[in-house]
């Protein structure tokens, strides 16, 4: 078992900044990937960003550009910096965690923290 803990989120208007954070702690496997997702309303849960235990990183091409994800692998801790904030980036964020072990582990979600923009 994986848990995780965000911190971030809140309400900005069009063109600010936010940070997301997220803690991983429990049964953690050398090779992982961790990152973010989000899920406004009506819509699919999509891909925002992530970033590998060797710092691989992966971008939706919505947020390539403006958001840049960082993890700290000593602490299990990411951050996603959200940069240049546009209304249709209002959703909620879920970090998620997967370990890989032969192939990628079915993911851990922690609970979302709402991002709010607004025009």
């Amino acid at each position: 078992q994986v848990q995780l803990v965000e911190s971030g989120g809140g309400s900005v208007q069009a063109g600010g900044s936010l940070r997301l954070s997220c803690a991983a702690s429990g049964s953690i496997f050398r090779v992982n990937v961790m990152g973010w997702y989000r899920q406004a309303p009506g819509k699919q849960r999509e891909l925002v960003a992530s970033i590998t235990n060797s710092g691989n990183t992966n971008y939706a091409d919505s947020a390539k550009g403006r958001f840049t994800i960082f993890r700290d692998n000593a602490k299990n801790t990411a951050e996603l910096q959200m940069n240049s904030l546009k209304p249709e980036d209002t959703a909620v964020y879920y970090c998620y965690f997967r370990n890989f072990l032969g192939t990628y582990r079915s993911p851990y979600w922690g609970q979302g923290t709402q991002v709010t923009v607004s025009s």
